[in-house]
C-alpha cells in the first residue's frame, strides 16, 4: 500500500461519436483501450461530454452499447470496481448537461471509498467484491456524484445548453482526491471572437469556470479537496492575435450576405489570391492543415493565462484538439468551421502536487492518426502516492472573487446578455450600427479595422456609398 497507484484520466467529447455510431465507435473504442493496455493504470477515469450527440433525441440508444463494449473489453477485466453517472434525461432542460463520468478501479487498489454528496461522509468499498454500478438517465438522485448547470444568465442569450459540469470524490489507498467532469461555452461567431482578446466568449467561459472552482473551494459541507478538473473547456486560441500574424501584408475584404450572419471577410496577398476566409462558422486557410500544426499557434493558447495561481497543467506537446474531419479517410485533417484551438484539456488544482510524484507523468492525445471524431481525446498518467488525505489551501477564495469580477471594457454588454427573464429563455440579439463607408473599389476607402467592405465575392460591382453595417456583438 506505500507504492504509487497510477492513475490514467481521459477526456473526450464524444458527440460525433453517437452520430455515427457504425463508422467511429469502433475504431473510437480500440484506440482508447489499446492505451489503457499500454500504460496499465491502477484507477482510470474516463470524462465524456456531449454523451447522445448533438441529435440525442435520437441517439442515446447508442450509449448503452458503449458503455457495454467498454465494459466487457478484455482489458477491463481486471477492474473489480466500476461507476458510470451517465446523464441522459434530455427532456429536463433545468438539469440535462449529457455529461457521462465511469470509474474504473483495478483489483490491485487495496483500499477505496467514495464519497456520498448527501449525507457528506465516506462509503466504503470491498475490492475484494465485484462492484458494477451504471448510472443512466435521470441521475439526479444518485448521492455520489454532485452535478450542476451553470446559472442560466452565464449562459449566452439565456438559451440553454448543455454546458454544466459532474464532480465525484475518491479516497484511493488514503489519498482524496476531487475529478470534476466539465463542458464550457463555445464561439458563436469567428467574426465576433477575432474583434479583440479576450473575446466575449472568452469572458463567458472564464466567468463559469471560477464560479465553479469558487463553489469548490466554499463548500462547508463537504469541504475542499485537491481536484483534477477535465473534459472540454472550449478553450480558444487568441483569434485576434491568430489574424493578426496570418494576415500581415494582405489586404482585407469584407463581403456581406443578405443575411448578416453569413458576412465573410477575405484577406487577399498583392496578386489578389485569398490566403484567409473568416465567417461566422467558417475560418480557412490555403495552408489549413499543415499551417495550425505548427509550433507558432501555442503562443495564442492564452485563457488559462488569469488562472495560473488557481489551475495548473502539465506542458502541451500535441496538436489543437478541435476542429479534426469526422471522415475516417481524413483522420488527421481539420474542418474549416473554426481556427483549430486546444479545447479539450485536463487540469489540476495547486495542491495535487502534494499527493502525485510530479516528475512521473505523460500527457498526450489518443488516436493522434485514428478518426475519433471531432475532438480528439486527451489523456494525463500520473502516480498518485498513498496515505496522503487532503490537503485545502485557504487563502484561493479571495483569488477566485477577483477573477469572477474582473473589470471589463464591455461590462454594459455583459449585463444586457445576462439580463434574462424567468419566463423567457429568447434574448434578442444586440447590434450597433456603423459608420457608412463607400464600398467603391476604385476609392479603395476602408472601415476602422482595416477592412474594405464590399457585397460579392469579387468586389467589382459595387457603387452603393451608402451602405451601413451592422455589426453582431451578443453571443
Amino acid at each position: 500500500m506505500d507504492v504509487p497507484s497510477k492513475v490514467l484520466l481521459v477526456t473526450a467529447n464524444v458527440g460525433s461519436l453517437f452520430e455515427d455510431p457504425e463508422g467511429l465507435l469502433q475504431t473510437w473504442l480500440h484506440e482508447f483501450l489499446s492505451k489503457v493496455s499500454y500504460i496499465q493504470p491502477k484507477f482510470l477515469a474516463l470524462h465524456l461530454q456531449e454523451v447522445g450527440g448533438k441529435t440525442y433525441e435520437k441517439s442515446m440508444e447508442h450509449v448503452q452499447e458503449f458503455i457495454r463494449c467498454l465494459c466487457d473489453a478484455s482489458v477491463m477485466a481486471t477492474y473489480n470496481s466500476i461507476h458510470a453517472y451517465m446523464d441522459e434525461d434530455f427532456k429536463s432542460a433545468e438539469h440535462f448537461t449529457a455529461l457521462g463520468s465511469l470509474y474504473f478501479v483495478h483489483e490491485d487498489i487495496v483500499s477505496l471509498k467514495i464519497w456520498n454528496f448527501i449525507t457528506h461522509n465516506w462509503e466504503e468499498k470491498i475490492q475484494e467484491v465485484k462492484d458494477k454500478r451504471i448510472y443512466c438517465g435521470n441521475i439526479e438522485a444518485i448521492a455520489t456524484k454532485e452535478k450542476s448547470k451553470f446559472p442560466q444568465n452565464y449562459f449566452p442569450e439565456c438559451k440553454w445548453s448543455r454546458k454544466g459540469f459532474m464532480r465525484t470524490r475518491w479516497e484511493i489507498n488514503g489519498t482524496v482526491i476531487d475529478l470534476v467532469n466539465i463542458h464550457l461555452f463555445h464561439d458563436a461567431s469567428n467574426l465576433a471572437a477575432c474583434e479583440n482578446f479576450p473575446s466575449v466568449y472568452c469572458k463567458t467561459r472564464r466567468r463559469a469556470l471560477v464560479h465553479t472552482i469558487e463553489r469548490f473551494n466554499s463548500d462547508e459541507q463537504n469541504g475542499s479537496v485537491p481536484y483534477f478538473l477535465f473534459g472540454d473547456f472550449n478553450f480558444r486560441c487568441d483569434t485576434e492575435g491568430v489574424v493578426r500574424e496570418l494576415t500581415k501584408n494582405l489586404n482585407a475584404y469584407r463581403v456581406e450576405n443578405n443575411k448578416n450572419e453569413n458576412n465573410k471577410v477575405h484577406y487577399r496577398n498583392s496578386n489578389g489570391d485569398t490566403v484567409l476566409t473568416i465567417g461566422k462558422k467558417e475560418f480557412i486557410h490555403v495552408d489549413h492543415q499543415l499551417k495550425f500544426k505548427e509550433d507558432w499557434l501555442k503562443k495564442y493558447d492564452r485563457e488559462l493565462e488569469p488562472l495560473k495561481d488557481i489551475l495548473n497543467e502539465y506542458p502541451i506537446n500535441f496538436v489543437p484538439t478541435y476542429p479534426f474531419e469526422e471522415d475516417p479517410q481524413m483522420p488527421m485533417d481539420y474542418m474549416s468551421t473554426r481556427c483549430p484551438a486546444w479545447c479539450d484539456r485536463i487540469l489540476m488544482s495547486p495542491q495535487v502536487k502534494e499527493i502525485i510524484q510530479i516528475d512521473e507523468w505523460k500527457y498526450g492525445m489518443i488516436g493522434e492518426s485514428a478518426c475519433m471524431g471531432d475532438h480528439k481525446p486527451i489523456y494525463l498518467s500520473v502516480r498518485l502516492k498513498p496515505n496522503k488525505g487532503s490537503a485545502y489551501n485557504p487563502h484561493l477564495l479571495e483569488s477566485l472573487k477577483v477573477l469572477e469580477h474582473p473589470p471589463l471594457n464591455d461590462d454594459s454588454l455583459w449585463m444586457e446578455q445576462s439580463n434574462c427573464s424567468s419566463n423567457s429563455l429568447a434574448a434578442k440579439s444586440h447590434y450597433i450600427r456603423m459608420k457608412p463607408v463607400s464600398t467603391s473599389p476604385s476609392k479603395n476607402v476602408k472601415d476602422n479595422n482595416g477592412i474594405l467592405s464590399c457585397k460579392n465575392e469579387d468586389c467589382t460591382s459595387l457603387d452603393n456609398d451608402n451602405l451601413l453595417l451592422l455589426k453582431e456583438t451578443t453571443v
